[in-house]
C-alpha cells in the first residue's frame, strides 16, 4: 500500500465511492462492500455512491443495490443525471431541454424545474438508454444546428452486459459531435464538477474526503483534480499492472473494499505497524 504523507484514511470524515467495479459486480455485491458500507453508518461518516449511470432514479438504484445486499439509502446515491440537472438549474433556470435518455435523466431534469420540450429548447441533453433511435439522434443533430447546446450526461463510450460491451453516452454524443461539429459539455466523471456537487451535497470538504473508484482514467483523475484523498480498488477495471502507464497516481490502492475496511476497522496503532 501506498499512501501520502499529509493524509491518511483514517483522516477522511467523508466518502465518495463509484459503484460497479466497486461496490458491484454485474448486480452481485463484491465482497466487503456491505462491511464498508455499515462501516461508514454505523460511525456516522457521511458517503455518497457515485454513477455516471443516468438511466435510474436514486430510488430505482437503491433497490438493485438491496437486491445485491447493499442497503445504500436515496439520499446516498449521487447520479450524473442528478449533477446534470443541478448544472443546468444553476446555468439557466426554467429552462427547456431536448432529451434523450430514461426516467433517471428525465426525472431529474423535471425536478430541477426544466421543461422538456423539442420546440426551441435552450439544449440538447444526451444520457444513458438502452432504446437510441435515429429519429432522436437526427432531431438533436438538427436542434444542435439551430442553436441548442449540447450537453451530455458522462463520456463512457461503452458499457457492461452480461453479453458484453454496449454502445454509451459518449459513442452516441461521438456520433452528433461529427455531425455537428459541435462538442458537449460532460458533466459526469472524470469532470471535478460531479465531485464538488456530490461535496456540497453532503457539507464535505476536499481535505477531510476521499474517492474510491476502480478506473484511474475517471475515477482517481477527478478525485485528485479535485483534491480528494484517492483510493484505487483493483476490482474493477484498472488493474495492478496497468496503474504503471498513466502519469498520475492513486494516493493509496487495495485489491478490493474489503482490504479497506479491514484496515480502517483496525486500531490505528496496529495499522500504522503493518505499514
Amino acid at each position: 500500500m501506498v499512501k501520502t504523507a499529509a493524509r491518511s484514511i483514517h483522516d477522511i470524515q467523508c466518502w465518495l465511492t463509484d459503484m460497479d467495479g466497486v461496490l458491484v459486480h454485474e448486480n452481485q455485491a463484491i465482497p466487503g462492500a456491505a462491511e464498508l458500507i455499515d462501516y461508514w453508518r454505523t460511525n456516522e461518516l457521511r458517503f455518497l455512491v457515485l454513477t455516471n449511470n443516468s438511466i435510474y432514479t436514486p430510488r430505482d438504484l437503491r433497490a438493485r443495490l438491496l437486491a445485491s445486499g447493499l442497503d445504500v439509502p436515496e439520499e446516498n446515491i449521487w447520479t450524473s443525471a442528478l449533477a446534470t440537472a443541478e448544472f443546468l438549474a444553476r446555468q439557466q433556470p426554467g429552462g427547456r431541454a431536448f432529451v434523450i435518455g430514461e426516467a433517471g435523466l428525465t426525472t431529474a431534469l423535471h425536478d430541477a424545474g426544466f421543461i422538456m420540450t423539442d420546440q426551441n429548447p435552450d439544449y440538447v441533453v444526451l444520457g444513458e438508454t438502452r432504446t437510441y433511435s435515429f429519429e432522436a439522434i437526427t432531431k438533436a443533430i438538427r436542434l444542435i444546428e439551430g442553436g441548442a447546446r449540447f450537453i451530455c450526461t458522462n463520456p463512457d463510450a461503452t458499457g457492461p452486459s452480461a453479453e458484453g460491451l454496449l454502445p454509451a453516452t459518449g459513442a452516441v454524443a461521438a456520433l452528433i459531435s461529427e455531425a455537428t461539429k459541435h462538442t458537449p459539455y460532460v458533466v459526469g466523471k472524470p469532470n471535478p464538477m460531479m465531485f464538488r456537487s456530490a461535496l456540497n451535497r453532503i457539507d464535505a470538504h476536499s481535505e477531510t474526503t476521499a474517492m474510491i473508484g476502480d478506473r484511474m482514467d475517471t475515477d482517481i483523475i477527478a478525485g485528485m483534480e479535485a483534491g480528494l484523498l484517492t483510493v484505487l480498488v483493483h476490482s474493477g477495471i484498472t488493474s495492478r499492472d496497468e496503474v504503471a502507464s498513466f502519469p498520475f497516481r492513486p494516493d493509496t490502492s487495495y485489491p478490493s473494499v474489503a482490504e479497506l475496511h479491514a484496515e480502517l476497522n483496525a486500531p490505528l496503532e496496529q495499522s500504522e505497524e503493518s505499514e
